[in-house]
């Protein structure tokens, strides 16, 4: 069949204008670390300021909006559905004891000052993560920005399947975080956060009972403050030797069977974890250093860009 003169014009019309076309619309998909740059140039340096004096009125903050950030990532992926109010969805989820919404709010707040609409509340809170393991020693790291946030909070059957449990196995554990992209390494660095902040008695009730694989003069001194069948939100330090510094002191603490969670003493377990923690006692700062790249990756767990979802006014509702 001949074709004819018409036929080859309108092709090469709509090839050639669909190839201008992706060459001139920028892509948003990819996150980068100069995404505010132009639009609101201020927004790290004010986040910074912000979670610094958090932190300096309560050190223990610092570990909270680590840990509220890890918890934003692994469910749905980054972005700030945590930070929905939402009494039935993810916050409603057994694992889900997290605090700091105050401190993120108080930050996009002061963000919406200068650039109203434009820094994204999980933005906020990935750079909150970063700034507050610096102002307890931790090493910087350069966040990748762009995320947009949800519009909706996951369920707490999704957040319920996708945490992980203070009574995981290292099977599960490592399950867990592959699901995440996240290898095992990544996985003993991310648990190293936990050389700062403190964890409430009836997460580690029945480790500090009748656990043999525990120190038991430890065991006889988280029993003061956590009895067998009370007190269940008493605190105790998760590094009960620099519980304020970030550095490599929880590992120690694993090794003398001092882990205070059993989700922690199981990476002492088995050779494959056990040598990286052995690692990083013997090197701190390569500890630092994989955390550090480790935060990067988990920052990277399916974000919203482009057109996907929206920048909202205030992290705990959609306005």
């Amino acid at each position: 069949m001949k074709i004819s003169s018409n036929h080859y014009y309108y092709y090469y019309y709509y090839y050639f204008a669909t190839l201008a076309i992706l060459l001139i619309v920028p892509s948003d998909a990819q996150l980068s670390s100069a995404f505010y740059d132009s639009t609101c140039p201020d927004a790290l340096s004010t986040i910074r300021t912000s979670i610094r004096q958090a932190v300096t009125d309560e050190q223990r903050m610092a570990a909270s909006l680590v840990r509220l950030h890890f918890h934003d990532c692994f469910v749905q992926g980054c972005d700030a559905s945590i930070l929905l109010e939402d009494g039935s969805g993810e916050r409603a989820a057994l694992q889900n004891s997290v605090r700091g919404f105050e401190v993120v709010e108080a930050a996009k707040q002061a963000v919406e000052a200068i650039c109203p609409g434009v820094v994204s509340c999980a933005d906020v809170l990935a750079v909150a993560a970063r700034d507050a393991t610096v102002a307890v020693g931790g090493l910087s790291w350069t966040v990748n920005l762009g995320r947009r946030d949800s519009p909706a909070a996951a369920t707490r059957a999704l957040a319920e399947s996708d945490l992980p449990r203070f009574t995981d196995t290292l099977p599960v554990l490592i399950s867990n975080f592959a699901n995440k992209n996240l290898n095992e390494r990544d996985l003993v660095a991310l648990s190293g956060s936990h050389t700062i902040g403190q964890a409430r008695c009836v997460t580690f009730r029945d480790r500090i009972y009748g656990n043999e694989s525990i120190d038991p003069d430890f065991a006889i001194t988280r029993r003061r403050n956590c009895p067998e069948s009370d007190g269940n939100g008493n605190l105790a330090p998760l590094d009960e030797v620099t519980p304020n510094n970030f550095d490599n002191n929880y590992f120690r603490n694993l090794q003398s069977l001092r882990g205070l969670l059993e989700s922690d003493q199981v990476l002492f377990s088995e050779e494959s974890t056990r040598s990286i923690v052995l690692e990083y006692i013997d090197n701190p700062d390569r500890f630092l250093s994989d955390f550090a790249a480790a935060m990067v990756k988990m920052g990277d767990i399916e974000p919203l860009t482009g057109g996907a979802g929206l920048i909202r006014r205030t992290c705990a509702s959609n306005n």
